[in-house]
C-alpha cells in the first residue's frame, strides 16, 4: 500500500489574510517642525514661513509624509497647515502624526472600506508573523469587522493557530 500525503491545511478551506499585504507601498518620510523652533521652544511664523520657502521639498515626491513636531513644544496649528500646503501637491499621502498613528489610521480606513460580507460562513485565519511593523490595532480592527460575517476567526499560521472566535451553533 503506497502513502499519500495530503495536505489537510489546503483542502481545508481556511482563508488566510496577510495585513501585511496591504502595508502602505509608498515610502513613509517625516517632516519635523522641531528642527524649525527658535531655541527648541518657539516657533516664529515670519522666520518659519522663510525656512519652508528654502526648504527642498523634492524629497517628499510620492512619498507617505508625516508631519510631527518631536520637541516638547506648543505648535500653532497654523504651522501644520504651512507644511501641508508645501507638500499637498506632490506626497503620496499627509498625515499629522507619528508612524504608528499614520498606520494605524492607515489599516482602519483600508479595513473599513473592504467587502468584509465576501468572509460569509469561512473560516479566517489572520496571519500573525509579518516583516513590515503592523501595528496591533489593525489585528483587532479586522477582528472587529470580520466578527458579524465569519464562521471562526484565528490568529497565526494556518498549521498552527490560536482560536479567537467561533460562531456559536444555531440551536
Amino acid at each position: 500500500m503506497e502513502n499519500v500525503l495530503v495536505n489537510r491545511v489546503a483542502e481545508s478551506g481556511i482563508i488566510t489574510i496577510n495585513l501585511e499585504d496591504n502595508y502602505p507601498s509608498k515610502a513613509i518620510i517625516v517632516f519635523d517642525i522641531k528642527d524649525y523652533l527658535f531655541h527648541g521652544l518657539i516657533l516664529k511664523e515670519k522666520d518659519f514661513r522663510d525656512a519652508l520657502k528654502m526648504h527642498d521639498w523634492t524629497q517628499y515626491q510620492d512619498k507617505n509624509t508625516l508631519i510631527v513636531c518631536t520637541a516638547d513644544a506648543i505648535i500653532p496649528l497654523w504651522a501644520y497647515m504651512l507644511v501641508t500646503q508645501h507638500i499637498s501637491e506632490i506626497a503620496a499621502d499627509i498625515y499629522v502624526g507619528t508612524e504608528e498613528e499614520y498606520l494605524k489610521a492607515h489599516y482602519y480606513n483600508l479595513i473599513k472600506s473592504m467587502p468584509v460580507s465576501q468572509y460569509k460562513d469561512q473560516r479566517i485565519v489572520i496571519k500573525g508573523c509579518s516583516n513590515k511593523p503592523v501595528p496591533a490595532a489593525a489585528y483587532a480592527y479586522m477582528t472587529q469587522a470580520l466578527r458579524p460575517h465569519a464562521l471562526s476567526i484565528m490568529f497565526g499560521e494556518p498549521c498552527s493557530t490560536v482560536p479567537v472566535y467561533k460562531r456559536p451553533r444555531a440551536v
